[in-house]
């Protein structure tokens, strides 16, 4: 078991990020940019080689600062946000500052370290495909809202301006759907790992890549922790007598509405899964309910393929 001399969490946020070290007093803040990480390794550098770093997941903003720091060997943890909340409720804080977040980071690694596993980048060009993924997904939510004023409109003259958008909008996503093959094509394992997801029903190139850049965690957890992870796992209600309904938690952002896509070819397809899902509702089950089994049925099955090619 690892021991670590001192622990430090990082509170992150779109354009800065909150350093503080367990039983330290010193805060430190730094510009969330190349520059800011490259100072904050600068000054940290005596006290990195034997820390254990947490920080939470936000939305990407995390990423730079991940790799870079997993770059240089040191020791990382993602956390799991609502887990750290949770913690810091425990601990009666009531105040919330990205201060007061830091230590309790630092914390909450210095309890939990035994536990925690460190996160591991799964190819160097992680956060290029991660930014692509992103940008991507930005220009179809532009491209569906302008799709949407389309069709509100009579009148010529806008509609000409708003295909004009669409045009450039459908190639710009090309490229970017483009960019991402070629540099998982460059990449021997995750062009192996982008093959074994497409032999899982209702998965495609789109949803296969984005599976993999989305949860680098996919093919190294139990089936208990994926499905929890990607906001899949039903949680129980339940109190003496009473038995509670049970609801699926929050996941990781996007993961949800990509496997829904997923869900959603599979149901249609001729599989082993169609039949999962069309036996979900011949016993009664709400169309919904049996997605959201056939969701976690994928997103488990992808995680048992991906472990057996690691393994192999």
């Amino acid at each position: 078991m690892k021991e670590y001399q001192n622990f430090i969490g990082i509170d992150i946020g779109k354009f800065k990020f909150v350093v503080a070290v367990l039983n330290k007093k010193t805060i430190a803040e730094y510009d969330n940019s190349s520059d800011g990480i490259a100072k904050f390794i600068k000054d940290y550098q005596d006290a990195l080689p034997d820390a254990l770093v947490i920080m939470e997941t936000t939305g990407g903003y995390e990423l730079e600062l991940l790799y870079t720091l997993c770059g240089h060997n040191f020791h990382v943890h993602r956390a799991n946000t609502r887990k750290v909340k949770n913690f810091i409720r425990s601990l009666g804080c009531e105040a919330k500052t990205d201060a007061l977040d830091a230590k309790a980071l630092a914390r909450y690694g210095e309890e939990r370290f035994k536990i925690l596993t460190l996160f591991k980048p799964q190819s160097k060009q992680a956060v290029i495909l991660f930014q692509l993924v992103q940008r991507r997904n930005d220009l179809k939510q532009m491209m569906v809202a302008e799709k949407n004023r389309f069709r509100e409109l009579s009148d010529n003259v806008v509609q000409k301006s708003i295909k004009k958008i669409i045009k450039v909008l459908e190639a710009q996503i090309e490229l970017m759907t483009s960019q991402i093959k070629e540099i998982i094509a460059s990449d021997a394992m995750l062009s192996k790992k982008l093959k074994i997801l497409k032999t899982v029903p209702g998965i495609g190139d789109i949803v296969a890549f984005e599976l993999l850049i989305l949860l680098p965690e996919l093919g190294q957890l139990t089936r208990k922790k994926i499905a929890s992870l990607a906001g899949l796992a039903p949680k129980a209600k339940d109190s003496g007598t009473f038995s509670g309904y049970r609801r699926t938690g929050y996941g990781r952002g996007g993961i949800k509405a990509i496997l829904f896509m997923a869900a959603m070819a599979a149901r249609n397809s001729n599989s082993s899964l169609k039949e999962f899902y069309e036996k979900l509702i011949a016993k009664g089950k709400k169309k919904m309910v049996a997605l959201v089994a056939l969701m976690r049925k994928i997103i488990v099955i992808s995680n048992a393929r991906l472990r057996e090619c690691s393994a192999g």
